[in-house]
């Protein structure tokens, strides 16, 4: 994940099954991926497509990828962009817990004082400052009862996309009940 380059950024809006989706590209990679309101787009006269990154996302939603192969250009805190980085590693259609991310995450990296059992709420501060969603699995956590909790595309969203996973890796999890992808 490198520093974000000025120079060269292009933007297009993606339909999909979860709504339209805002790209957001720079020489360096992808650099967000957002929900409608979830962030401003660059000027217009940026705009045009982004094939690599739109042609992933269709197979993604086809039930075809399971793992993005794309350039990403994030910034961040460096608590932010090892959380990022420990979300690339949670299995297409599993999830894991806020607390057990946090468990993953080097101690040092957090603020001094910040309590052991504090951290699972900065992480998961950290991980709704995700700023290329689905493609940085951010809906795969959840939380330590195992309910949907904590998706800034919205719970409903976050549904969708695990179940989504779900059914392509084996059928859907008895604990979440099957939904429509279509949210639109």
């Amino acid at each position: 994940m490198a520093e974000k380059s000025p120079q060269g950024v292009g933007w297009t809006t993606c339909e999909s099954p979860v709504g339209a989706l805002l790209l957001v590209a720079g020489s360096d990679g992808l650099t967000d991926l957002r929900f409608p309101g979830g962030g401003r787009a660059p000027s217009e006269g940026e705009k045009g497509p982004i094939p690599e990154v739109e042609e992933q996302l269709a197979a993604y939603f086809a039930g075809e990828l399971r793992g993005f192969d794309l350039r990403l250009d994030m910034r961040g805190t460096p608590l932010e962009l090892e959380v990022w980085r420990r979300l690339l590693e949670i299995p297409y259609g599993e999830t894991i817990s806020y607390g057990e991310l946090a468990g993953r995450i080097d101690p040092d990296l957090f603020d001094e004082g910040v309590e052991p059992w504090r951290r699972a709420r900065v992480v998961g501060a950290a991980n709704g400052r995700n700023p290329i969603s689905i493609v940085v699995p951010c809906h795969r956590v959840i939380g330590a009862d195992g309910s949907l909790v904590g998706y800034g595309g919205g719970l409903e969203r976050k549904r969708a996309l695990l179940d989504l996973e779900r059914r392509t890796v084996g059928g859907p999890d008895p604990e979440l009940p099957a939904s429509q992808l279509t949210m639109l």
